[in-house]
Protein backbone atom coordinates (compact mmCIF):
# COMPACT_ATOMS: atom_id res chain seq x y z
CA UNK A 1 0.00 0.00 0.00
CA UNK A 2 2.79 2.51 0.63
CA UNK A 3 4.64 1.49 -2.19
CA UNK A 4 1.42 2.07 -4.58
CA UNK A 5 0.87 5.25 -2.45
CA UNK A 6 4.68 6.44 -3.25
CA UNK A 7 4.17 5.58 -6.92
CA UNK A 8 1.33 8.06 -7.33
CA UNK A 9 2.68 10.68 -5.24
CA UNK A 10 6.05 10.83 -7.14
CA UNK A 11 4.14 10.86 -10.35
CA UNK A 12 1.59 13.62 -9.28
CA UNK A 13 4.83 15.36 -8.37
CA UNK A 14 6.34 14.91 -11.76
CA UNK A 15 2.87 15.59 -13.62
CA UNK A 16 2.85 18.91 -11.08
CA UNK A 17 6.17 19.77 -12.46
CA UNK A 18 5.36 20.17 -15.48
CA UNK A 19 2.46 21.86 -15.04
CA UNK A 20 3.90 24.36 -12.87
CA UNK A 21 6.70 25.04 -15.51
CA UNK A 22 4.04 25.52 -18.29
CA UNK A 23 1.78 27.56 -16.02
CA UNK A 24 4.53 30.50 -14.97
CA UNK A 25 5.57 30.41 -18.63
CA UNK A 26 2.46 31.38 -19.45
CA UNK A 27 2.46 33.55 -16.78
CA UNK A 28 5.46 35.18 -18.04
CA UNK A 29 4.20 35.82 -21.27
CA UNK A 30 3.66 39.03 -22.35
CA UNK A 31 0.84 38.04 -24.82
CA UNK A 32 -1.01 36.55 -21.92
CA UNK A 33 -4.31 39.08 -20.97
CA UNK A 34 -4.13 40.46 -17.18
CA UNK A 35 -7.21 38.08 -16.04
CA UNK A 36 -5.84 34.85 -17.40
CA UNK A 37 -2.72 36.17 -16.09
CA UNK A 38 -4.07 36.34 -12.84
CA UNK A 39 -6.35 32.92 -12.94
CA UNK A 40 -3.07 31.10 -13.26
CA UNK A 41 -1.33 32.57 -10.17
CA UNK A 42 -4.42 31.95 -8.22
CA UNK A 43 -4.37 28.71 -9.50
CA UNK A 44 -1.46 27.73 -7.95
CA UNK A 45 -3.62 27.51 -4.67
CA UNK A 46 -0.29 29.66 -2.27
CA UNK A 47 2.27 27.04 -3.68
CA UNK A 48 0.77 23.70 -2.81
CA UNK A 49 -0.83 20.69 -4.78
CA UNK A 50 -2.29 17.48 -4.83
CA UNK A 51 0.93 15.81 -4.49
CA UNK A 52 1.09 18.04 -1.40
CA UNK A 53 -2.28 17.27 -0.01
CA UNK A 54 -1.69 13.72 -0.28
CA UNK A 55 1.31 13.71 1.85
CA UNK A 56 0.17 16.34 4.59
CA UNK A 57 -1.97 15.99 7.54
CA UNK A 58 -5.43 17.57 7.20
CA UNK A 59 -4.22 19.94 9.64
CA UNK A 60 -0.94 20.33 7.88
CA UNK A 61 -3.46 20.80 4.57
CA UNK A 62 -6.26 23.26 5.74
CA UNK A 63 -3.31 25.47 7.56
CA UNK A 64 -1.32 25.96 4.01
CA UNK A 65 -4.25 26.32 1.77
CA UNK A 66 -5.52 28.72 3.53
CA UNK A 67 -2.38 30.79 4.48
CA UNK A 68 -3.03 33.63 2.41
CA UNK A 69 -6.47 34.24 3.31
CA UNK A 70 -7.19 38.15 4.80
CA UNK A 71 -8.65 36.63 8.09
CA UNK A 72 -9.62 40.58 8.75
CA UNK A 73 -11.81 41.01 5.33
CA UNK A 74 -14.44 38.82 6.12
CA UNK A 75 -17.13 40.61 3.83
CA UNK A 76 -19.93 39.38 6.16
CA UNK A 77 -18.28 41.39 9.14
CA UNK A 78 -17.14 44.66 7.86
CA UNK A 79 -18.54 48.00 8.91
CA UNK A 80 -18.04 51.78 8.23
CA UNK A 81 -16.51 53.49 11.17
CA UNK A 82 -15.45 56.94 9.77
CA UNK A 83 -16.07 59.07 6.64
CA UNK A 84 -13.14 62.33 5.54
CA UNK A 85 -12.88 64.44 2.88
CA UNK A 86 -9.45 65.79 1.24
CA UNK A 87 -10.32 68.21 -1.00
CA UNK A 88 -7.63 69.00 -3.83
CA UNK A 89 -7.42 71.91 -6.54
CA UNK A 90 -4.98 74.04 -8.61
CA UNK A 91 -2.98 73.12 -11.27
CA UNK A 92 -4.31 69.45 -10.95
CA UNK A 93 -7.60 69.34 -11.18
CA UNK A 94 -10.87 71.05 -11.20
CA UNK A 95 -11.66 71.63 -7.25
CA UNK A 96 -12.92 67.89 -5.98
CA UNK A 97 -13.37 66.79 -3.03
CA UNK A 98 -11.90 63.35 -2.03
CA UNK A 99 -14.29 60.86 -0.19
CA UNK A 100 -12.36 58.13 2.21
CA UNK A 101 -14.84 56.08 3.51
CA UNK A 102 -13.32 53.52 6.94
CA UNK A 103 -13.74 50.31 8.31
CA UNK A 104 -13.14 47.94 11.31
CA UNK A 105 -10.51 45.71 9.07
CA UNK A 106 -8.45 48.70 7.95
CA UNK A 107 -9.76 48.61 4.18
CA UNK A 108 -10.79 52.09 3.00
CA UNK A 109 -12.31 52.92 0.10
CA UNK A 110 -12.25 56.03 -2.25
CA UNK A 111 -14.80 58.35 -4.31
CA UNK A 112 -14.55 61.79 -5.73
CA UNK A 113 -17.23 64.34 -5.15
CA UNK A 114 -18.14 65.96 -8.56
CA UNK A 115 -15.48 68.21 -9.29
CA UNK A 116 -16.79 71.98 -8.25
CA UNK A 117 -19.36 70.59 -5.64
CA UNK A 118 -19.37 71.30 -2.45
CA UNK A 119 -17.69 68.41 0.36
CA UNK A 120 -21.10 68.78 3.13
CA UNK A 121 -22.82 66.73 -0.28
CA UNK A 122 -21.04 64.44 1.01
CA UNK A 123 -20.04 64.45 4.75
CA UNK A 124 -24.17 64.95 5.11
CA UNK A 125 -24.29 61.19 4.73
CA UNK A 126 -21.87 59.68 6.88
CA UNK A 127 -24.46 59.55 10.06
CA UNK A 128 -26.88 57.44 7.73
CA UNK A 129 -23.70 55.40 7.40
CA UNK A 130 -21.79 54.83 10.09
CA UNK A 131 -22.05 51.02 11.48
CA UNK A 132 -23.39 49.70 8.31
CA UNK A 133 -21.59 47.22 5.79
CA UNK A 134 -20.37 49.02 2.61
CA UNK A 135 -21.29 45.76 0.70
CA UNK A 136 -24.85 46.35 0.69
CA UNK A 137 -24.21 49.46 -2.10
CA UNK A 138 -27.78 48.56 -3.38
CA UNK A 139 -29.23 49.35 -0.15
CA UNK A 140 -27.39 51.88 1.19
CA UNK A 141 -27.64 54.25 -2.45
CA UNK A 142 -31.29 53.37 -1.03
CA UNK A 143 -30.94 55.47 2.02
CA UNK A 144 -29.02 58.01 0.54
CA UNK A 145 -30.07 58.73 -2.74
CA UNK A 146 -33.09 61.21 -1.32
CA UNK A 147 -30.12 63.62 -0.44
CA UNK A 148 -28.83 64.09 -4.05
CA UNK A 149 -30.22 66.32 -6.88
CA UNK A 150 -29.13 67.43 -10.65
CA UNK A 151 -26.09 69.32 -11.34
CA UNK A 152 -23.45 69.52 -8.38
CA UNK A 153 -25.78 68.58 -5.94
CA UNK A 154 -25.63 64.91 -6.93
CA UNK A 155 -21.79 64.66 -5.87
CA UNK A 156 -22.00 63.89 -3.02
CA UNK A 157 -24.11 60.79 -2.74
CA UNK A 158 -22.67 59.87 -6.26
CA UNK A 159 -19.24 60.34 -4.40
CA UNK A 160 -20.02 58.10 -1.53
CA UNK A 161 -21.54 55.07 -3.72
CA UNK A 162 -18.12 55.02 -5.79
CA UNK A 163 -16.35 54.39 -2.22
CA UNK A 164 -18.43 51.89 -1.50
CA UNK A 165 -18.18 49.93 -4.57
CA UNK A 166 -14.26 50.65 -4.00
CA UNK A 167 -14.60 48.88 -0.29
CA UNK A 168 -17.00 45.97 -1.92
CA UNK A 169 -14.56 44.84 -4.69
CA UNK A 170 -11.86 45.28 -2.36
CA UNK A 171 -13.28 43.12 0.59
CA UNK A 172 -13.96 40.34 -1.72
CA UNK A 173 -10.79 40.47 -3.74
CA UNK A 174 -12.25 41.86 -7.20
CA UNK A 175 -12.44 44.48 -9.28
CA UNK A 176 -15.77 46.50 -9.08
CA UNK A 177 -16.66 45.57 -13.28
CA UNK A 178 -16.97 41.98 -11.94
CA UNK A 179 -19.18 42.95 -9.19
CA UNK A 180 -21.46 44.70 -11.98
CA UNK A 181 -21.72 41.47 -14.05
CA UNK A 182 -18.28 41.51 -16.05
CA UNK A 183 -17.35 43.29 -18.33
CA UNK A 184 -17.82 44.20 -22.53
CA UNK A 185 -14.10 45.40 -23.33
CA UNK A 186 -10.37 45.31 -21.79
CA UNK A 187 -9.93 49.39 -23.06
CA UNK A 188 -12.23 51.95 -22.40
CA UNK A 189 -12.01 54.62 -25.26
CA UNK A 190 -11.81 58.16 -24.00
CA UNK A 191 -12.11 61.85 -25.68
CA UNK A 192 -10.40 64.89 -25.02
CA UNK A 193 -10.94 68.37 -26.13
CA UNK A 194 -8.18 71.36 -26.12
CA UNK A 195 -7.79 75.04 -25.41
CA UNK A 196 -9.48 77.19 -27.36
CA UNK A 197 -8.05 79.82 -29.60
CA UNK A 198 -9.63 82.60 -31.60
CA UNK A 199 -7.25 81.84 -34.48
CA UNK A 200 -9.28 79.16 -36.57
CA UNK A 201 -5.89 77.70 -37.66
CA UNK A 202 -4.22 77.88 -34.71
CA UNK A 203 -6.83 75.94 -32.76
CA UNK A 204 -7.24 73.41 -35.29
CA UNK A 205 -3.50 72.90 -35.11
CA UNK A 206 -4.35 72.37 -31.23
CA UNK A 207 -7.08 69.79 -31.95
CA UNK A 208 -4.52 67.70 -34.41
CA UNK A 209 -2.02 67.88 -31.54
CA UNK A 210 -4.37 65.47 -30.14
CA UNK A 211 -3.92 63.00 -32.57
CA UNK A 212 -0.28 63.23 -32.57
CA UNK A 213 -0.99 61.94 -28.72
CA UNK A 214 -2.51 59.05 -29.44
CA UNK A 215 -6.82 60.34 -29.19
CA UNK A 216 -9.01 59.08 -31.40
CA UNK A 217 -12.10 60.82 -30.12
CA UNK A 218 -12.17 65.00 -29.65
CA UNK A 219 -14.50 67.34 -29.01
CA UNK A 220 -13.90 71.02 -29.15
CA UNK A 221 -15.52 74.37 -27.34
CA UNK A 222 -17.17 76.17 -29.84
CA UNK A 223 -19.27 79.38 -29.08
CA UNK A 224 -20.33 82.64 -29.62
CA UNK A 225 -17.44 83.89 -27.51
CA UNK A 226 -15.21 82.94 -30.12
CA UNK A 227 -16.87 86.21 -32.39
CA UNK A 228 -18.47 88.48 -29.76
CA UNK A 229 -15.83 91.06 -30.59
CA UNK A 230 -16.66 90.82 -35.15
CA UNK A 231 -19.34 93.36 -35.06
CA UNK A 232 -22.37 92.00 -36.81
CA UNK A 233 -22.28 88.69 -36.14
CA UNK A 234 -24.77 88.90 -32.54
CA UNK A 235 -27.92 90.14 -31.53
CA UNK A 236 -28.87 91.28 -27.78
CA UNK A 237 -24.83 90.05 -26.82
CA UNK A 238 -24.02 89.85 -23.72
CA UNK A 239 -21.43 92.12 -23.87
CA UNK A 240 -22.80 94.17 -26.26
CA UNK A 241 -21.92 98.00 -25.84
CA UNK A 242 -25.33 99.08 -23.75
CA UNK A 243 -24.98 96.02 -21.53
CA UNK A 244 -28.54 94.09 -21.64
CA UNK A 245 -27.86 92.73 -18.30
CA UNK A 246 -27.19 96.20 -16.28
CA UNK A 247 -30.51 95.85 -14.75
CA UNK A 248 -31.13 91.89 -14.64
CA UNK A 249 -31.23 90.45 -11.35
CA UNK A 250 -28.78 87.62 -13.20
CA UNK A 251 -26.05 87.95 -14.78
CA UNK A 252 -25.49 85.89 -18.82
CA UNK A 253 -23.68 83.04 -17.42
CA UNK A 254 -26.67 82.25 -14.74
CA UNK A 255 -29.50 82.89 -17.21
CA UNK A 256 -31.31 80.01 -18.80
CA UNK A 257 -30.88 79.60 -22.72
CA UNK A 258 -34.50 80.81 -23.75
CA UNK A 259 -34.26 83.79 -21.65
CA UNK A 260 -30.98 85.37 -22.93
CA UNK A 261 -32.81 86.43 -26.13
CA UNK A 262 -29.06 86.53 -27.67
CA UNK A 263 -29.50 85.64 -32.05
CA UNK A 264 -26.83 84.60 -34.41
CA UNK A 265 -26.89 86.75 -37.52
CA UNK A 266 -25.98 84.67 -41.21
CA UNK A 267 -22.47 86.78 -40.62
CA UNK A 268 -22.03 85.38 -37.66
CA UNK A 269 -23.12 81.92 -38.30
CA UNK A 270 -20.50 81.54 -41.10
CA UNK A 271 -17.68 82.92 -38.59
CA UNK A 272 -18.13 79.83 -36.62
CA UNK A 273 -18.37 77.04 -39.55
CA UNK A 274 -15.07 78.81 -40.32
CA UNK A 275 -13.65 77.20 -37.35
CA UNK A 276 -15.06 73.56 -38.43
CA UNK A 277 -14.17 73.94 -42.00
CA UNK A 278 -10.73 74.90 -40.90
CA UNK A 279 -10.30 72.09 -38.17
CA UNK A 280 -12.14 69.44 -40.70
CA UNK A 281 -9.55 71.11 -43.09
CA UNK A 282 -6.29 70.19 -40.98
CA UNK A 283 -7.65 66.77 -39.25
CA UNK A 284 -9.73 65.48 -41.76
CA UNK A 285 -12.89 62.93 -41.26
CA UNK A 286 -11.65 59.77 -39.98
CA UNK A 287 -11.24 61.27 -36.04
CA UNK A 288 -15.00 61.71 -34.28
CA UNK A 289 -15.55 65.31 -33.63
CA UNK A 290 -18.29 66.92 -30.89
CA UNK A 291 -18.81 70.33 -29.70
CA UNK A 292 -19.73 71.95 -26.83
CA UNK A 293 -20.13 75.09 -24.91
CA UNK A 294 -22.07 77.05 -28.00
CA UNK A 295 -23.41 79.44 -25.25
CA UNK A 296 -26.83 80.31 -24.19
CA UNK A 297 -29.99 81.22 -26.62
CA UNK A 298 -33.11 79.82 -27.42
CA UNK A 299 -33.81 76.59 -29.39
CA UNK A 300 -34.30 78.62 -32.92
CA UNK A 301 -30.85 79.48 -32.77
CA UNK A 302 -29.93 75.95 -31.58
CA UNK A 303 -32.24 74.72 -34.83
CA UNK A 304 -29.76 76.99 -37.01
CA UNK A 305 -26.26 75.88 -35.61
CA UNK A 306 -27.44 72.43 -35.79
CA UNK A 307 -28.04 72.81 -39.82
CA UNK A 308 -25.11 74.60 -40.40
CA UNK A 309 -23.15 72.21 -39.08
CA UNK A 310 -24.64 69.12 -41.40
CA UNK A 311 -21.60 69.36 -43.95
CA UNK A 312 -18.45 68.56 -40.87
CA UNK A 313 -20.31 65.53 -39.58
CA UNK A 314 -20.20 66.25 -36.28
CA UNK A 315 -19.99 63.20 -34.12
CA UNK A 316 -22.72 65.54 -31.26
CA UNK A 317 -23.59 68.84 -30.28
CA UNK A 318 -23.47 68.79 -26.58
CA UNK A 319 -25.76 71.10 -24.30
CA UNK A 320 -26.57 73.68 -26.51
CA UNK A 321 -29.84 73.96 -25.09
CA UNK A 322 -30.60 72.89 -21.02
CA UNK A 323 -31.61 69.42 -20.48
CA UNK A 324 -34.71 70.08 -18.18
CA UNK A 325 -35.83 71.29 -21.49
CA UNK A 326 -37.29 67.87 -23.27
CA UNK A 327 -39.77 68.91 -26.00
CA UNK A 328 -37.39 71.84 -26.83
CA UNK A 329 -34.28 69.06 -26.96
CA UNK A 330 -37.02 66.53 -29.10
CA UNK A 331 -37.76 69.73 -31.42
CA UNK A 332 -33.76 70.41 -32.16
CA UNK A 333 -33.18 66.63 -32.84
CA UNK A 334 -36.01 66.07 -35.48
CA UNK A 335 -34.53 69.67 -36.87
CA UNK A 336 -31.27 68.09 -37.88
CA UNK A 337 -29.26 65.00 -38.81
CA UNK A 338 -26.47 66.23 -36.62
CA UNK A 339 -26.64 64.08 -33.08
CA UNK A 340 -27.60 66.02 -30.27
CA UNK A 341 -26.21 65.21 -26.98
CA UNK A 342 -27.20 66.27 -22.98
CA UNK A 343 -26.69 64.59 -19.62
CA UNK A 344 -23.76 65.55 -17.56
CA UNK A 345 -25.68 67.26 -15.16
CA UNK A 346 -28.75 64.98 -14.64
CA UNK A 347 -29.36 62.97 -11.33
CA UNK A 348 -30.45 59.17 -11.92
CA UNK A 349 -32.66 57.48 -14.40
CA UNK A 350 -35.77 58.38 -12.65
CA UNK A 351 -36.75 61.85 -12.82
CA UNK A 352 -33.46 62.43 -14.99
CA UNK A 353 -32.62 60.55 -17.95
CA UNK A 354 -35.92 58.04 -18.37
CA UNK A 355 -37.61 61.17 -20.04
CA UNK A 356 -35.31 61.93 -22.03
CA UNK A 357 -34.65 58.70 -23.83
CA UNK A 358 -38.66 57.26 -23.69
CA UNK A 359 -38.93 60.87 -25.29
CA UNK A 360 -35.96 59.68 -27.47
CA UNK A 361 -35.51 63.86 -27.23
CA UNK A 362 -31.62 63.18 -27.70
CA UNK A 363 -29.50 60.94 -30.10
CA UNK A 364 -27.20 60.61 -27.18
CA UNK A 365 -26.94 60.77 -23.35
CA UNK A 366 -24.08 61.81 -21.43
CA UNK A 367 -24.10 61.08 -17.58
CA UNK A 368 -21.29 62.03 -15.73
CA UNK A 369 -20.89 59.20 -12.93
CA UNK A 370 -20.06 61.99 -10.15
CA UNK A 371 -23.58 63.87 -10.56
CA UNK A 372 -25.78 60.99 -12.16
CA UNK A 373 -25.90 58.53 -8.82
CA UNK A 374 -22.36 56.59 -9.21
CA UNK A 375 -21.36 53.42 -11.26
CA UNK A 376 -24.53 51.38 -10.71
CA UNK A 377 -26.87 54.29 -11.35
CA UNK A 378 -24.76 55.14 -14.77
CA UNK A 379 -24.88 51.25 -15.90
CA UNK A 380 -28.59 51.35 -15.21
CA UNK A 381 -28.72 54.39 -17.25
CA UNK A 382 -26.72 53.37 -20.26
CA UNK A 383 -28.80 49.85 -20.40
CA UNK A 384 -31.98 51.83 -20.42
CA UNK A 385 -30.58 54.01 -23.32
CA UNK A 386 -29.54 51.34 -25.16
CA UNK A 387 -33.14 49.77 -24.64
CA UNK A 388 -34.57 52.75 -26.78
CA UNK A 389 -31.58 52.77 -29.42
CA UNK A 390 -29.95 55.84 -27.47
CA UNK A 391 -26.39 56.18 -27.42
CA UNK A 392 -24.20 56.27 -24.56
CA UNK A 393 -21.03 58.23 -23.46
CA UNK A 394 -19.45 59.09 -19.88
CA UNK A 395 -18.75 63.15 -19.16
CA UNK A 396 -15.84 63.67 -16.48
CA UNK A 397 -13.57 66.44 -15.11
CA UNK A 398 -12.30 64.96 -11.71
CA UNK A 399 -9.42 63.10 -10.62
CA UNK A 400 -8.57 59.79 -11.70
CA UNK A 401 -10.28 57.75 -8.63
CA UNK A 402 -13.73 58.45 -10.25
CA UNK A 403 -11.85 58.46 -13.64
CA UNK A 404 -11.25 54.77 -13.13
CA UNK A 405 -14.84 54.17 -11.53
CA UNK A 406 -16.17 55.29 -14.52
CA UNK A 407 -13.66 52.53 -16.63
CA UNK A 408 -15.39 50.18 -14.61
CA UNK A 409 -19.06 51.72 -15.38
CA UNK A 410 -17.93 51.92 -19.19
CA UNK A 411 -16.46 48.50 -19.34
CA UNK A 412 -19.44 47.08 -17.67
CA UNK A 413 -22.65 48.63 -20.27
CA UNK A 414 -22.45 46.76 -23.58
CA UNK A 415 -23.27 50.22 -25.68
CA UNK A 416 -20.85 52.50 -24.47
CA UNK A 417 -18.82 54.94 -26.84
CA UNK A 418 -16.37 57.18 -24.78
CA UNK A 419 -15.22 58.66 -21.73
CA UNK A 420 -13.41 62.41 -21.11
CA UNK A 421 -10.88 62.64 -20.23
CA UNK A 422 -10.45 66.71 -19.10
CA UNK A 423 -7.09 66.27 -17.91
CA UNK A 424 -4.69 65.59 -20.75
CA UNK A 425 -2.56 68.84 -20.14
CA UNK A 426 -2.06 68.41 -16.39
CA UNK A 427 0.84 66.28 -15.77
CA UNK A 428 0.87 65.48 -12.03
CA UNK A 429 -3.37 64.29 -12.46
CA UNK A 430 -2.20 60.91 -12.98
CA UNK A 431 0.54 61.30 -10.30
CA UNK A 432 -2.59 61.32 -7.78
CA UNK A 433 -3.36 57.53 -7.24
CA UNK A 434 -0.77 54.76 -7.25
CA UNK A 435 -0.87 51.07 -8.23
CA UNK A 436 -1.78 51.71 -11.93
CA UNK A 437 1.00 49.73 -14.05
CA UNK A 438 1.85 52.45 -17.11
CA UNK A 439 0.21 55.63 -17.65
CA UNK A 440 -3.50 55.78 -16.82
CA UNK A 441 -4.37 57.02 -20.76
CA UNK A 442 -2.11 55.21 -23.31
CA UNK A 443 -3.01 55.85 -27.21
CA UNK A 444 -6.42 57.02 -26.54
CA UNK A 445 -7.30 54.22 -24.34
CA UNK A 446 -7.38 53.21 -20.40
CA UNK A 447 -7.18 49.66 -19.88
CA UNK A 448 -9.36 48.10 -17.42
CA UNK A 449 -8.35 47.70 -13.64
CA UNK A 450 -7.57 44.31 -12.73
CA UNK A 451 -6.78 45.17 -9.31
CA UNK A 452 -9.70 45.00 -6.44
CA UNK A 453 -11.84 47.61 -5.78
CA UNK A 454 -11.73 50.63 -8.26
CA UNK A 455 -8.21 49.65 -8.39
CA UNK A 456 -6.08 52.33 -7.43
CA UNK A 457 -4.74 54.20 -4.03
CA UNK A 458 -3.94 57.81 -3.28
CA UNK A 459 -0.55 58.67 -3.71
CA UNK A 460 -1.00 60.80 -0.20
CA UNK A 461 1.95 63.16 -0.63
CA UNK A 462 0.65 63.86 -3.94
CA UNK A 463 -3.13 64.89 -2.49
CA UNK A 464 -0.69 66.94 0.14
CA UNK A 465 0.66 68.83 -2.36
CA UNK A 466 -2.48 70.16 -4.11
CA UNK A 467 -4.53 70.84 -0.89
CA UNK A 468 -7.21 73.72 -1.15
CA UNK A 469 -5.88 76.28 1.17
CA UNK A 470 -6.70 75.95 4.40
CA UNK A 471 -7.61 72.00 3.91
CA UNK A 472 -5.82 69.14 6.02
CA UNK A 473 -5.55 65.72 4.72
CA UNK A 474 -8.55 63.86 5.66
CA UNK A 475 -9.09 65.87 8.83
CA UNK A 476 -11.36 64.01 11.71
CA UNK A 477 -15.26 64.73 10.84
CA UNK A 478 -16.85 64.14 14.17
CA UNK A 479 -19.44 66.98 13.71
CA UNK A 480 -20.92 64.46 11.25
CA UNK A 481 -21.42 61.65 13.34
CA UNK A 482 -25.01 62.30 14.40
CA UNK A 483 -28.37 62.21 12.37
CA UNK A 484 -30.39 65.41 13.65
CA UNK A 485 -33.16 64.59 11.20
CA UNK A 486 -36.05 62.25 10.46
CA UNK A 487 -35.37 60.78 7.37
CA UNK A 488 -38.73 59.50 6.20
CA UNK A 489 -40.58 60.88 2.98
CA UNK A 490 -44.21 60.08 4.31
CA UNK A 491 -46.36 59.87 7.11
Amino acid sequence: MKNNLKHIIDKHKAEEQANTASRQAEIDSPNTGEARRNFLKMTALGGIGLSGFMGYSLEDTLAETTSKINRASAPSDLKITDMRIAEIGGDVVFRTPIVRIYTNQGIVGHGDVRDGAAKEYALFLKSRLLGENPCNVERLFGIIKQFGYHGRQGGGVSGVEMALWDLAGKAYNVPVYQMLGGKYRDKVRVYCDTTISKDPAEYADRMQARIDQGYTALKMDIGINLIEDIPGTLINAPKAKYNPYQHQSTQYNMTKHPFTRVQITDKGIDKLMEFLDVMRSKIGYDIPMGTDHWGHFGVNEAIKIAKAVEPYSLAYIEDIIPWQYTDQLRELTLASTTPIQTGEDIYRLEGGFEELIEKRAVDIVHPDPNTSGGILETKRIGDYASKHGIGFMHHHAAGPVSFLGCVHSAAATENFMWLEHHAVDKKDWENLVTGFDGPIVKDGYVTVPEKPGIGVELNEEMVKKYLVEGEELFAPTPEWDEIRAWDRLWS
